[in-house]
């Protein structure tokens, strides 16, 4: 007895030092992305873009995530290599950030945001059905977790590419590094890059070689089977069409925002970064709160309750607009839009069979990439149609549609820890 609570107790603890490599490798997939939508409004700029063209790159991307998101899950569950995947995807989301700060043409930043759509694709199949199945009865935690990696991808890298492309002032001493766009899309890949090597040169030691459930495959006829069975899964399909105008709402919010903010309230590229970095914050916090109470009283509360009070705090944004509340409702509206993503994510695994976790989750992130694709392009034809504030009422819209949608998945029950 011993002996087998002995092993018991290393293999926990392996897994929880796995939980913490697959988050720190996870916000570095959203540190490129991140970086992004600070630059978006100077290459905008520079390139002569309309809002339509800007969304449209960020169209692109998701588009490509959304042909090869359920391929990618499939790819995951047959061949089970969790390490080798994980740092196949991280270079992957790189390198085309590099390439793009090289280019110098509109349809060249499409290639490349159809590069990282793809290759964004294997990370989430492979890291969150692996971390869900270490903690069978505590997956809304260990998912949030993972969630908040994202998050502080998201928050620190618009602050770093802000303050780089002008600079900041503390107590009357400023300090200015005015870089191009070109160089901080540079500078900023190149080090994440280095980073994500290192990590996973320890996550492939850890798990390349594991006999844990999380590493076995599946033969790939089998998986074909077994997708079926998902397109017929009633609670899965109707989280992942409310998943799809929830990220709608997302995606249009982390383009729009900015492009205000510079645009219409003439802040500085170093204020955009802290404005957006506190929007990731507010979810970094969010998350874990989330999904540990999703855990207690069901998946289904916590969403319904997150998704009004963000449809709520986007109609304070357009009232609030032009003044410094307007940057309040933005930080306030990060706590609530991303604390249903973890939750989202472990109710479709509650939902999936054995073995088939990647795919369910390649297929969430499939069809929600239709709407991140559908979501900026409709908001860039809006602004430049009837003004950049115009498009908060749009994604409150498509908020209150994605709860629509939960509120007619039948509700598990809260989840017993």
């Amino acid at each position: 007895m011993t002996a087998i609570s002995v092993h018991d107790e290393v293999k926990q603890d392996r897994s929880f030092m796995e939980v913490w490599l697959i988050t720190i490798g996870h916000s570095l997939t959203h540190w490129y992305p991140a970086t992004f939508y600070v630059l978006a409004p100077v290459i905008g700029r520079e390139l002569g873009l309309s809002y339509t063209q800007i969304g449209s790159i960020v169209t692109a991307q998701a588009i490509a995530g959304a042909l090869s998101n359920v391929p990618g899950g499939m790819i995951v569950d047959s061949v089970g290599r969790k390490g080798l995947l994980m740092a196949i995807s991280l270079a992957w989301i790189g390198i085309p950030y590099m390439l793009m700060s090289m280019t110098h043409a509109y349809w060249l930043l499409l290639c490349c945001a159809v590069l990282i759509g793809i290759g964004n694709t294997i990370w989430h199949p492979t890291a969150i059905p692996t971390l869900a199945q270490r903690f069978p009865t505590h997956k809304g935690l260990v998912v949030s977790i993972h969630g908040m990696g994202g998050n502080i991808g998201d928050a620190v890298a618009p602050f770093v590419a802000g303050t780089l492309l002008s600079g900041f002032a503390i107590a009357g001493y400023a300090v200015h590094f005015d870089l191009t766009w070109r160089q901080v899309m540079m500078y900023n890949v190149i080090p994440g890059i280095f980073m994500s090597i290192a990590l996973l040169w320890f996550l492939g030691k850890m798990q390349m070689g594991g006999t844990g459930k999380s590493d076995k495959a599946l033969p790939f006829a089998e998986v074909l089977k077994g997708f079926g069975g998902l397109l017929r899964n009633r609670t899965l399909m109707l989280l992942a069409t409310s998943s799809a105008f929830r990220s709608m709402t997302q995606s249009s919010l982390l383009v729009f925002v900015p492009l205000y903010l510079a645009h219409m309230m003439d802040y500085s590229p170093w204020a955009i970064g802290t404005a957006m970095m506190g929007l990731q914050l507010a979810g970094f916090i969010a998350a874990p709160i989330a999904g540990g109470m999703s855990d207690k009283v069901g998946r289904r509360n916590i969403m319904m309750s997150a998704m009004a009070m963000t449809c709520v705090v986007l109609l304070m944004m357009v009232f609030a607009g032009g003044t410094p509340l307007f940057v309040f409702f933005v930080a306030l509206l990060g706590f609530f839009l991303f604390a249903v993503r973890a939750v989202l994510q472990a109710w479709t695994l509650d939902a999936t069979p054995k073995g088939m976790g990647g795919t369910a989750i390649g297929l969430l992130f499939g069809i929600q990439a239709i709407g991140q694709s559908v979501g900026p392009l409709i908001c860039g034809v809006i602004a430049d149609r009837f003004g950049l504030l115009s498009t908060f009422y749009f994604m409150a819209f498509t908020i209150v549609i994605a709860n629509l949608f939960v509120f007619i998945i039948p509700d598990p029950g809260a989840k017993k820890a």
